[in-house]
């Protein structure tokens, strides 16, 4: 069950997540879920107007609801280490995560970024140097990495219980972008805007999730990669959907598909894992179940708060079995993890971080690494192309 509330709160700012914004009331419910991080300020939109009136909304102190992010930091520093914010959550679109991420590392904040991490891959090994050259931590919210099966998952695949991992199939689709009808909405918009989102609208937004998945639970690193990425639906500049083979460094294979133009999908990510000994089933809409298979005897059914759990799994099960464990949840397990970070971060008594609990600065190059050469793949002729991360060291 989950742990403890502790007595002080972990103090967090927010850029982005202002009135109209989806993900950023997502992130708030999540922070707020365990009572061990409130929100002191913000800077919530790129409109001054907006800006006020959310923080309004949100009972910020006015003088702490801040119009744009360079002020909120430079203030936010001069306040007493008491007083001021701990760490700021970057929740605005994908061409404002590295500058605003930058500008607070310098400033001397911990960063908690929606992901992608960077608007490209060069932003993403910049942001990794920045980190390395300043005592803070830096996490990135892969939601569904904050699973109690999920970790379980991943604690069975590197027990070997699959043997060899040989074959990965994850698909993460929805259908919410089908129609030329659906573009009207702030969350389309700047998804399908290549000088907001990126190089990839699909891939970039949920691809990356499947990619992070696969990667996460099997323990594995992608190598090279296949793909075929399109807009389906007439006039769009960016993919709304594709599908990509994959390699792995063990030799195993993969498959991973992802869309946003099939017609009735909510949001199915799933992931099938096949070793030589076992294969595993894992799907974010049933995210109470787990499925292991055998060809020699019955197939196993684990269920969320039923018997024995590996100590990650148990420290992210908040509830009796029965009870879903869902999306805000697991969005919870990410924001509490990295809060007991930072409260170790900051404490002169203690003498270590667990930086290996919350996906990181790998995690968000390795991210933007799939996103680019998927991306390259699909336009390039060659069949196979190499998951390119040379002279870039990760450790």
């Amino acid at each position: 069950m989950s742990n403890s509330v502790a007595t002080n709160k972990i103090r967090m700012g927010m850029v982005g997540g202002g009135q109209g914004a989806f993900i950023g009331a997502v992130h708030r419910c999540a922070a707020f879920l365990d009572g061990e991080i409130e929100l002191v300020c913000g800077a919530f939109s790129s409109k001054p107007e907006n800006c006020v009136e959310s923080g309004k909304a949100l009972n910020i102190a006015p003088e702490r609801s801040y119009t744009d992010f360079k002020t909120m930091f430079s203030e936010e520093a001069k306040l007493p280490e008491s007083e001021r914010m701990q760490f700021v959550s970057i929740v605005t679109p994908n061409h404002l995560h590295f500058p605003v991420a930058k500008a607070a590392i310098e400033a001397g904040f911990h960063v908690l970024s929606d992901k992608p991490a960077t608007f490209t891959l060069d932003e993403a090994i910049a942001l990794k140097s920045v980190i390395d050259k300043n005592p803070v931590l830096y996490g990135l919210t892969h939601t569904y990495t904050g699973y109690p099966l999920v970790k379980e998952a991943r604690h069975r695949v590197a027990a070997g219980e699959l043997g060899q991992v040989t074959k990965i199939v994850v698909e993460y689709s929805q259908g919410w972008l089908a129609s030329k009808d659906d573009e009207t909405s702030k969350q389309a918009s700047w998804r399908l805007d290549p000088k907001q989102a990126g190089v990839s609208c699909c891939m970039g937004d949920i691809g990356v999730h499947a990619a992070n998945l696969a990667e996460t639970i099997s323990g594995l690193e992608i190598t090279e990669l296949c793909s075929d990425l399109e807009p389906v639906v007439a006039g769009r500049l960016l993919d709304d959907d594709g599908t990509v083979l994959l390699k792995f460094n063990n030799g195993a294979k993969g498959v991973l598909i992802s869309s946003q133009i099939a017609v009735g999908e909510e949001n199915n990510l799933n992931i099938r894992i096949y070793g030589t000994k076992a294969s595993l089933q894992w799907q974010q809409q049933e995210p109470n179940t787990l499925v292991l298979k055998f060809n020699d005897k019955p197939s196993q059914i684990i269920r969320t708060g039923v018997g024995n759990f590996c100590d990650e799994a148990l420290a992210a099960t908040r509830t009796p079995a029965g009870h879903p464990e869902g999306y805000i949840e697991a969005f919870a397990n990410i924001y509490r993890q990295f809060a007991q970070q930072v409260r170790e971060f900051d404490s002169p008594e203690s003498s270590s971080v667990n930086r290996d609990e919350t996906p990181g600065i790998v995690d968000a190059v390795r991210g933007m690494a799939f996103i680019e050469n998927v991306v390259a793949a699909s336009r390039s002729s060659q069949k196979w192309h190499p998951f390119l991360l040379s002279n870039i060291n990760l450790d």
